[in-house]
């Protein structure tokens, strides 16, 4: 069995028998490949460009592989952003850190996987997302829609009291 590489993080899976002696690089690659999942990456969009492609390299190095993955670049429309390949089913935070390139800005950015639902990343705003892998008609999910928070910490921001509540209550009717 030859290695192959249809894993979701795109790893060389040795097949049997092969690389007698030598599999000690492959897998140390492979180590490698698996802590830049969890790390961070930046992925420049080519000046002006209405899409752009994000690919997970078969057992190399990849921007796109990273978690938190940030795009950069100049832009005068929105740009759609296509990752492969399409059966990659993943996690993401993705940050839209574009800049306009004319005066009609800012732009947002639009993370397909495939022909199904795409997700908008306004500019200068981060989304959680991930990927189903589902091939040609795969689907972008926003992974904090929906999301049930019991309560709430925000750092500097005193909770609100009784009367706070109250006020809000009578003032949304």
């Amino acid at each position: 069995m030859a290695s192959t590489y249809g894993n979701d993080l795109r790893l060389e899976e040795i097949g049997n028998g092969e690389q007698s002696g030598s599999w000690g690089t492959t897998t140390n690659t492979n180590l490698e490949l698996i802590a830049e999942a969890f790390g961070y990456g930046t992925e420049a969009i080519t000046t002006n460009a209405n899409t752009h492609t994000t690919t997970l390299t078969d057992g190399a190095s990849a921007q796109g592989r990273s978690m938190f993955l940030k795009y950069t670049g100049a832009l005068d429309s929105d740009c759609t952003i296509t990752i492969g390949p399409s059966s990659v089913n993943k996690m993401w935070f993705i940050q839209n850190s574009t800049t306009d390139s004319g005066s009609s800005g800012p732009y947002n950015i639009v993370i397909s996987q495939g022909s199904g639902a795409s997700i908008t990343v306004p500019n200068g705003q981060v989304k959680a997302m991930f990927s189903d892998g589902g091939g040609n008609t795969a689907i972008m999910t926003d992974a904090l829609t929906g999301l049930s928070v019991p309560s709430l910490f925000i750092a500097g921001v005193a909770p609100p009291g009784i009367g706070d509540v109250l006020a809000l209550s009578i003032a949304l009717g």
